[in-house]
């Protein structure tokens, strides 16, 4: 008979290791560069009035007088050169995304609380953490495992992860990543995503040859883009392909992000809502170090991992405990486990089976504090060989 393990708020004997190699991604590092060729309206300089009337006027004190070009692009040059100044002083005060190799974080001004979340501001994930904490400070992260270290090292007191989209379906590094930290789930966020298209100052959409954003971003957006006709190319967060474009000044070279990430760095919106379904929903859980008490007296949700035995029927009876119960069931998803994906099994003379082993996650609408949920956990430990409660916590209903 196998060994058993069982866990409930985090503390457990792993049946088996589920170690992940993620391979780091470089970030853009924010250094603004404006393009002078664009058009200027010559009120940015300071002057009003008729542009050829400018053009007309000659000084007559000054013996070799600068002709209109020369005075027209030495306010240019001065115009970029203090918008340069004011971009770099923009970039400096924005936050420094925390990383797994370097965690160091500014200092809590002792007020708020601090949410991590990956990407740049302007990213979804910063939206989805000021729904959840609308007086927050969001601390960007440069990966989603820098957000789980971030709060197990008390940089932060929380963190708020994508784990699935209505159109693109679960985000599985995050699922990988709950069962290798030791954290709790202690909320859900459901965020409306509207997809923009971006540009830098100047430019048409038909001038676009490639776009840039986040896989499931571009995956969202397949119908626009193809009648666009212009090469995707993935990074690691939608703002982030925002920031980039930005600091790079490609004319040619287009983000799909938000229209707050628009904002922030200097771009045009050159088409909203640029999605393949209008109902763009992305599901984020919130993150902490402790576990919250379970109630009953608004609706809850409750995550759970557990590994089976291979056999006939095994999956349908982990299943019916629940609705034999009336639980209804909100979410299944099996990830392999890292370090022993393949379960051998030997039970003739004529060799060996192999079988894919599984690590299976549930979310159901039931609160730990419901003696159903009880019940059906305790139903489930007698043929789990392992099982961990990842957190019950409320229900998000409002989008």
């Amino acid at each position: 008979m196998a060994s058993k393990a069982f866990a409930i708020w985090g503390s457990y004997v792993p049946h088996m290791g589920t170690g992940d190699s993620g391979s780091r991604r470089p970030g853009f590092a924010l250094n603004w560069k404006r393009d002078t060729e664009r058009s200027c309206n010559l009120r940015c300089f300071g002057f009003s009035g008729d542009f050829s009337a400018l053009l007309a006027t000659k000084p007559v004190e000054d013996e070799n007088p600068a002709s209109p070009t020369v005075e027209l692009q030495r306010l240019v040059d001065q115009f970029e050169s203090k918008e340069s100044r004011r971009s770099q002083k923009d970039s400096n005060s924005l936050p420094k995304p925390l990383s797994v190799t370097n965690p160091s974080s500014s200092a809590s001004n002792g007020s708020n609380v601090r949410v991590a979340y990956q990407g740049v501001p302007g990213a979804h994930s910063e939206a989805a953490a000021l729904k959840a904490y609308p007086q927050c400070e969001a601390v960007p992260c440069d990966q989603f495992e820098a957000a789980f270290k971030a709060v197990e090292l008390w940089l932060v007191d929380k963190a708020v992860l994508p784990i699935e989209n209505s159109l693109g379906g679960s985000i599985h590094r995050n699922y990988d990543l709950l069962l290798r930290h030791r954290l709790h789930i202690v909320g859900e966020v459901q965020l409306a995503v509207n997809h923009c298209l971006l540009g830098l100052p100047g430019v048409r959409k038909e001038e676009l040859k490639r776009v840039l954003s986040h896989p499931q971003a571009l995956a969202q957006c397949e119908n626009t883009l193809s009648k666009l006709v212009v090469v995707r190319e993935s990074v690691d967060d939608t703002a982030g392909a925002a920031q980039f474009v930005a600091a790079s000044g490609l004319r040619d070279t287009g983000a799909v992000a938000s229209a707050r990430a628009a904002e922030i760095y200097g771009l045009n919106i050159l088409a909203e809502k640029i999605q393949d379904d209008p109902e763009n929903i992305t599901r984020f859980l919130v993150l902490a170090r402790e576990p919250i008490i379970p109630r009953t007296d608004r609706p809850f949700k409750t995550s759970i991992v557990f590994t089976l035995e291979e056999g006939p029927g095994i999956i349908f009876k982990a299943l019916a405990v629940f609705a034999l119960r009336d639980i209804n069931l909100t979410k299944i998803e099996s990830r392999p486990q890292r370090k022993r994906p393949l379960r051998v099994v030997d039970d003739s003379n004529t060799g060996s089976a192999k079988y894919f082993d599984y690590l299976f996650y549930i979310d159901f609408e039931a609160s730990m504090a419901d003696p159903r949920a009880q019940n059906a956990l305790g139903n489930l430990q007698e043929f789990a060989t392992f099982l961990r409660v990842l957190g019950s916590y409320p229900m998000d209903t409002i989008l």
